[in-house]
């Protein structure tokens, strides 16, 4: 049986490409699929967007800006940006404080009870939020941060901690301890060789924490709905529903450009970092 000829490898390998090629943009047109049609809804006229005869990925009726401005003048979805912006900056500065020494004391120090730690921890992520509740509004009340952002705060650590802590524990553990040992030979304490040694080399680690907590305090639903009522203090996973969806009256068009307006900053910044936050999970799952 004969081998096949060069073209024939050619001709294969191109076909091959197309096919991937082909498989990817589907894959991708439907990943985007929920942006295009937020964006197309978003700027559509209530005739348009409620005419069953008309088509609806083209604007039939000449598209309007009353919907986003609704958003921005009849919401206080300025606000809800404040404290989504204010509430993901702290947990996701409390989440590295804790979970990066937590992380490398476990990984790296000989412990007697740092697996039983390291255990209790991961349960601790495993309890659902709903059986929390009690609790955690009795922390809160003690606390005296009813009906506040201040109380997102508090609360959003305790889930992000956790996992944070087992994915910089598999990432301290990629790294060679050699490089600290000769930073402490060099005269570096423990803290000076973790500084200027094992947090530069941990930085994809740091990004895949910091994306994580970020993202959860942006779209974490449930604690901000039953712990905060204030439209003051709300953020934007609440806000903006609660606001949007009066009754049985729901402004469509307002909620898809409250998405877009969300999604796209996130979608860049987490695009910016894709290799690092790649790194970083991966790096945590392969050597925990």
């Amino acid at each position: 049986m004969e081998a096949p000829s060069a073209a024939t490898w050619r001709r294969r390998r191109r076909l091959g490409r197309v096919g991937l090629y082909t498989l990817v943009v589907g894959f991708a047109l439907f990943a985007a699929f929920p942006f295009l049609w937020g964006a197309i809804t978003a700027f559509k006229a209530d005739q348009d967007l409620y005419n069953r005869d008309n088509n609806p990925f083209l604007f039939n009726i000449e598209p309007t800006m009353q919907h986003v401005r609704l958003l921005f003048e009849g919401t206080a979805f300025n606000t809800f940006v404040w404290n989504t912006l204010v509430v993901a900056l702290l947990v996701v500065a409390i989440t590295l404080l804790a979970s990066l020494p937590a992380a490398y004391s476990l990984a790296r120090l000989n412990l007697r009870w740092g697996g039983a730690m390291a255990i209790a921890i991961f349960m601790v992520y495993l309890i659902p939020p709903s059986l929390l509740f009690i609790s955690l509004s009795r922390m809160v009340s003690f606390l005296g941060l009813q009906d506040s952002r201040w109380a997102l705060v508090v609360l959003y650590p305790t889930i992000t901690i956790p996992v944070s802590v087992w994915l910089l524990m598999g990432f301290f553990k990629g790294i060679p301890k050699d490089i600290e040992e000769q930073a402490m030979v060099d005269g570096y304490s423990r803290l000076g060789a973790f500084v200027r040694t094992v947090l530069p080399l941990s930085f994809p680690g740091m990004v895949a924490v910091i994306v994580f907590s970020a993202t959860l305090s942006a779209s974490e639903f449930i604690y901000a709905l039953a712990f905060v009522s204030q439209t003051s203090q709300k953020t934007i996973s609440v806000g903006v529903p609660t606001e949007l969806v009066r009754g049985d009256v729901f402004f469509w068009q307002s909620l898809q450009a409250a998405t877009l307006l969300v999604a796209i900053p996130i979608a860049l910044i987490f695009n910016a970092f894709l290799k690092r936050f790649i790194a970083g999970f991966t790096m945590g799952a392969v050597k925990g």
